[in-house]
């Protein structure tokens, strides 16, 4: 009996131990055909609590990897910048990084220039890529878009040296014109030829100073803050008279048409540089004893009425490959001939970024030894916010500025634009061309216009 009873105690024992045994192999297999597989995009590790919810308010682009390199986590951004394709991370770099990192735990950052998605030229984005470890199996990326900094920067650069570069010209003429004075002290007729050189330096560094003023005031400055109605009679009369000295000393005559009573909404300050700078460049660039036009009309467009400032002259033109760069800072088209009129380079960056500022905007018609126009585009006061819009009269283009007194030698009976803008580009050294009437830069746009003559 006790063998027995023995036997059948050990064979209750093990069919106990086979029970648990097949019972944690169940379980075992559930948990296993429940468990996401490592490639999923969703695997097995879990984010930290919390991770989740600051990945999503980054503004970097996140992405967090497992072991297996598979993606468990990327932002929207990570997708936009082409770090993230069909659940990989795409950049060798990166994915490098992240290796290592997971092999040692230790914080790594790189600075990388990656190739545009969809172009074929040869841009890139400049990024900052940081890899740190989360948690024991995770490794978090974060990538920075750098590219927009870098440009800022560059353009930052390129301003102090070209700042610098204008400044040391007339400093460096006025501090030899000093010493040659100096040698000169006994021959009066030498001390007053230097002092005239001095002159004209000290005015070019005021000028420069002055227009490196304006565009910083330009830049930083709200137009609305100060806006008020403004009337281009005014602007066109004031641009007239700030050129009418060098302008009579060329021969050069001023011709003004258009629409009277015209009126835009911003900073008269602003407005008046704008245009004063096109007028200018157009007396200075134009040889002697030809013609510079100014029209002004207003135009219909889909968002309101806007108010067209066109300046025709007869200068030497603008090729193709510098009408692209005209409006940047310091740039210019002959920088000898520049110096010899005493321009900056400034002015037309100041033109384009208070027509920006205003709402509108500046555009350019050239031909080599044909001439230029440059046409500003701007938002008419009142519209369309404070009045309704309005269709100008089809012949109101016609009219004549009335305003007699805003130009001093205005005549009403004086022909119309036509006569200008062909003169303008119909000396003996000019051939005229066509061009469809239309809200366009080319000067035969405003052929029906009057244009009474201002100068001299």
């Amino acid at each position: 009996m006790d063998v027995n009873a023995a036997v059948a105690a050990a064979a209750a024992i093990a069919g106990v131990l086979t029970g648990v045994i097949a019972m944690l192999a169940f379980r075992w297999s559930e948990r296993e055909q429940k468990r996401p597989t490592r490639t999923s995009l969703h695997t097995d590790p879990v984010l930290p609590p919390g991770v989740d919810t600051v990945l999503s308010v980054l503004r970097s682009s996140a992405v967090v990897l497992d072991e297996a390199d598979a993606v468990v986590k990327a932002s929207s951004a990570a997708y936009a910048l082409g770090l993230v394709r069909g659940g990989r991370l795409s950049v060798e770099p990166m994915l490098k990084m992240a290796r290592d990192t997971r092999r040692d735990g230790e914080i790594r950052q790189v600075e990388l220039d990656l190739p545009r998605r969809g172009t074929g030229r040869g841009e890139a984005l400049a990024v900052s890529a940081r890899v740190a470890p989360l948690g024991s199996r995770l490794v978090l990326l974060l990538v920075e878009d750098l590219t927009e900094a870098r440009r800022i920067e560059a353009v930052r650069r390129d301003f102090v040296a070209n700042v610098s570069h204008e400044l040391k010209t007339p400093v460096g003429a006025l501090s030899l014109l000093s010493e040659a004075v100096m040698d000169a002290s006994e021959d009066p007729e030498a001390v007053e030829r230097f002092a005239g050189r001095m002159q004209i330096e000290a005015t070019r560094l005021t000028s420069l100073v002055q227009e490196l003023i304006d565009l910083s005031r330009v830049q930083n400055d709200d137009p609305l803050e100060d806006a008020e109605p403004v009337g281009i009679d005014e602007l066109v009369a004031e641009a007239v008279d700030r050129c009418r000295h060098q302008a009579g000393t060329k021969q050069i005559t001023i011709a003004a048409a258009g629409t009277a009573d015209l009126r835009v909404f911003g900073h008269r300050g602003q407005l008046a540089a704008a245009l004063g700078n096109l007028v200018e460049n157009a007396v200075n660039y134009s040889p002697a004893r030809t013609r510079v036009g100014i029209a002004a009309r207003r135009v219909s467009a889909p968002g309101g009425d806007l108010i067209e400032i066109a300046v025709t002259d007869q200068g030497i033109g603008i090729s193709d490959k510098d009408k692209e760069r005209i409006f940047e800072r310091f740039y210019r088209v002959d920088p000898a001939r520049s110096r010899q009129t005493g321009g900056t380079g400034l002015g037309l960056a100041i033109v384009k970024h208070v027509a920006a500022s205003h709402g509108g905007e500046v555009t350019v018609w050239s031909a080599e030894n044909q001439g230029s126009t440059f046409t500003l585009r701007l938002p008419e006061a009142g519209a369309p916010r404070d009045r309704a819009h309005q269709h100008p009269d089809p012949d109101e283009d016609e009219d004549e500025i009335d305003d007699v007194d805003a130009v001093d030698g205005l005549d009403d009976d004086a022909g119309d634009l036509a006569e200008v803008t062909r003169s303008s580009h119909t000396s003996p050294h000019h051939s005229p061309r066509a061009a469809p009437r239309a809200s366009s830069p080319d000067p035969s746009a405003y052929q029906t216009l009057s244009a009474p003559e201002v100068l001299p």
